[in-house]
């Protein structure tokens, strides 16, 4: 049964091993890198930027010269103070701007423009003449955009310019213009402000007539409802005396609803109180009686008299029994007065009630008859309200606008009468001719602008040069787009002076002390460092031929052998074979090898031979199979590998390129770890696509290499070259160049090398 190694999974290990997630952005450090690595495209930027701002300037100044002449327009306000506006003096500021600006505006007006065209001096200037060809529509347009009338805000003037190629001519179309507009404002002022007046006039006329006939409106509506009042305004505390009344009865006739309650609640009283015992009124009103005081008064004067009887003649004397008998009959009438009395007031006070209650409800009656006849004259107010507000509404609307019109009226007859008017006067009696040019024909505008516009142009195809290289050519790159762990940089060996005429294939072997040697140990240290256990055999692979694959694999067995390590190292390129080339003689035959070994043509030590070096052998591809697929991903290429493992300290295969063939993806399950050799010159994309595909098929990925990294300005190799130099500088010294051998990656046969 074959042994079972443990599969290697991929992590970070050693100080070269980049991040696996990476961020995504140019970090501060990057873009001083690439500012670094162009700063020679910047600067011959920025000088041909200087050079062109230059040359604007230079033919700009000679062949399209501009001059701009300008004078002043003095615009005088139209009167002192505004007798019509009660107005801040920031109001006044405001509205004198706001003057000034409708001269400037007059001042550009199309019928002024024409009128200047027509003026025989315009009309044989070099301007017109030349520039403009006589068309006066193609003058308009230019005019428009040359000529300038700018009202200021902060002083009483208007200024006018006119741009022109003669310096000269510029000053003499601005005079032109200025005494036009003048001339004109004189003329046409009064009169467009009297015709003005008789507008106003007309419609101030026209508004009176309609606030008459709003006011006759109001009138006819006070008359139809009888109502003098209307205006009356309603308050919490001032109301109309129709409400006010109207209110008044319906709190009567709410009170007077409670005492009518209140009656109907005394009458049942009393009528119930009828039949029932004498009430404390009753008796009140019994012992307030001079009949009943005066019957009182003289039973107890008889009792008096029988109390002495009966003491001197006893019961049975006749005069006591006349006593007895007359104080039978008092008691008897005091009854009979006490009953009558409180009978009376009983009858009484029913009769009083029921008056009450009938006194009451006629009352009430009255107030809702009078409370009808107000609710009435409410509604009658509140259409008389609605339709006076109606009518006051319109009449208001027209005063106000009568108002706006009179205030106008007043201030064009203060235009009118004022002796100053149009309130335009020029300043100065000729426009000065411009002794410069325009600020846009300056050397301090092109030279600085053509300086900053170079510069930026540098920086722009700077980093527009970064973000078009989807290359991956920097350990960078390896983190942000593969996300998978770099087991180490293989530097660009032409940038290395120690290896010219070295074999690629042999730098450990022939400058063990290089960059680039050390490089492939560092790879060496990483990948034994990248699972549990140190891989046994592992697979050296790159996506496409020429890659480095071949040149990664033979110098990584190096480094075992440099360890005193015992390491075989098996061609399994069947399309394109290396080995035999780069280790001719000791045994080699094109009759031997891996596809021999698989297809039970030769044993395992027929198919092994020495390489000439001591620790390492070698399997040579062998003859080309017709099925290599198979033969690698087969059974019996993972018992070739587990025999070899117990022999071998490492066992190193070149394989074949993964986007070509599927071979080593077959070969990728049966080892312990998978190095696949990204070359400096991939694409990114092709780079995504290899590390997809052996991850795709579950290859124990230990990582990738990068192979060729150029040493770039302001990157990391060009430090590390000068740092190595110096701490291996006697190494380095003692070993001296080496001889003979070419340069490129070893990635197939010298005569099929890409």
């Amino acid at each position: 049964m074959a042994e079972q190694r443990p599969v290697v999974m991929p992590r970070r290990a050693g100080p070269d091993v980049a991040r696996a997630v990476a961020a995504t952005g140019m970090t501060p450090k990057e873009m001083v890198g690439v500012l670094r690595r162009h700063w020679l495209k910047i600067f011959l930027l920025t000088i041909v930027g200087v050079a062109l701002g230059g040359a604007s300037w230079f033919v700009l100044q000679t062949y399209l010269p501009s001059y701009t002449a300008e004078t002043y327009i003095e615009v005088l306000p139209p009167g002192q103070t505004d007798p019509m506006t009660v107005a801040s003096p920031a109001m006044q500021k405001d509205i004198m701007y706001g003057y000034r600006l409708s001269m400037s505006s007059l001042i550009k007006q199309q019928t002024m423009l024409q009128d200047l065209l027509a003026r025989d001096y315009v009309q044989g200037s070099h301007w017109f003449a030349t520039e403009m060809k006589g068309d006066t529509r193609k003058a308009l347009r230019e005019l428009e955009k040359r000529l300038g009338a700018l009202a200021m805000r902060e002083a009483d003037y208007v200024r006018v310019s006119m741009m022109c190629a003669k310096s000269d001519e510029a000053a003499k179309i601005v005079d032109e213009i200025v005494n036009l507009f003048v001339t004109r404002q004189g003329s046409s002022k009064r009169r467009e402000v009297q015709e003005r007046l008789v507008q106003l006039e007309r419609r101030q006329s026209s508004l009176q007539r309609d606030v008459d006939t709003a006011d006759r409106a109001l009138d006819e509506v006070r008359t139809a409802w009888g109502l003098t009042d209307l205006d009356q305004a309603t308050t919490r505390y001032e109301r109309h005396y129709i409400v006010a009344r109207l209110e008044d009865l319906e709190l009567e006739q709410n009170t007077l609803k409670l005492a009518l309650r209140q009656i109907q609640a005394n009458i049942v009283n009393l009528e119930r109180l009828a039949t029932g015992p004498i009430t404390v009124q009753i008796e009140y009103a019994i012992e307030s009686d001079p009949v009943v005081i005066l019957l009182t008064q003289n039973l107890a004067f008889q009792e008096a008299q029988l109390q002495g009887r009966l003491s001197r003649f006893g019961e049975n004397h006749r005069e006591v029994r006349q006593l007895k008998d007359m104080l039978d009959r008092i008691k008897e009438e005091k009854l009979a007065r006490e009953l009558e009395i409180a009978e009376e007031m009983r009858r009484s006070n029913l009769a009083n009630a029921r008056d009450n209650f009938v006194v009451l409800q006629e009352r009430y009656l009255q107030l809702e008859e009078l409370r009808a006849e107000a609710h009435s004259q409410k509604k009658d107010l509140d259409m008389a309200r609605v339709q006076y507000e109606q009518r006051k509404l319109v009449r208001e609307e027209r005063f106000a606008m009568l108002a706006d019109v009179k205030t106008q009226i007043e201030k064009m007859r203060i235009i009118a009468e004022d002796p100053e008017t149009p309130k335009v006067r020029r300043v100065g009696a000729e426009t000065p001719i411009p002794l410069y040019q325009v600020f846009s024909r300056q050397w301090y505008l092109h030279f600085p602008v053509g300086t900053v516009l170079g510069f930026l142009c540098g920086l722009g195809l700077a980093f527009l040069l970064e973000v078009m290289d989807d290359t991956v050519r920097k350990p960078r790159d390896v983190a942000r787009y593969l996300h998978v762990p770099l087991l180490g940089v293989i530097p660009d060996a032409s940038a290395d002076s120690h290896l010219r005429g070295v074999e690629l294939a042999h730098v450990v072997q022939q400058a063990p002390e290089s960059l680039v040697g050390e490089a492939y140990r560092q790879c060496r240290a990483n990948l034994e460092l990248s699972g549990p256990q140190a891989p046994r055999t592992v697979l050296v692979a790159a996506g496409n031929g020429g890659d480095g694959a071949t040149s990664v694999a033979v110098n990584l067995a190096s480094t075992y052998v440099s360890e005193n390590k015992k390491v075989l190292l098996i061609d399994a390129n069947f399309r394109r074979p290396s080995l035999q080339s780069l280790f001719p003689g000791y045994g080699a035959s094109s009759g031997m090898g891996l596809s021999a070994l698989l297809m039970g043509k030769c044993g395992l030590k027929q198919a092994v031979r020495a390489s000439g070096r001591e620790g390492l052998d070698v399997i040579d591809a062998g003859p080309m199979p017709a099925n290599p697929a198979e033969l690698l991903g087969s059974v019996k290429m993972r018992d070739v590998l587990n025999e070899l493992a117990k022999t071998y300290d490492h066992v190193v295969i070149d394989g074949p390129p993964v986007l070509l063939v599927s071979d080593s993806k077959m070969l990728a399950r049966a080892v312990d770890a998978t190095a696949v050799v990204i070359n400096a010159d991939t694409r990114r994309g092709t780079a995504q696509r290899v590390v997809g595909e052996m991850q795709a098929v579950g290859a124990g990925l230990a990582g990738c290499i990068l192979f060729g990294a150029e040493p770039i300005k302001g990157g990391y190799f060009k430090e590390q070259y000068k740092s190595y130099r110096k701490y291996a500088k006697v190494q380095l010294a003692a070993a001296g160049p080496a001889g003979g051998g070419r340069r490129v990656a070893v990635d197939g046969p010298p005569e099929s090398e890409e």
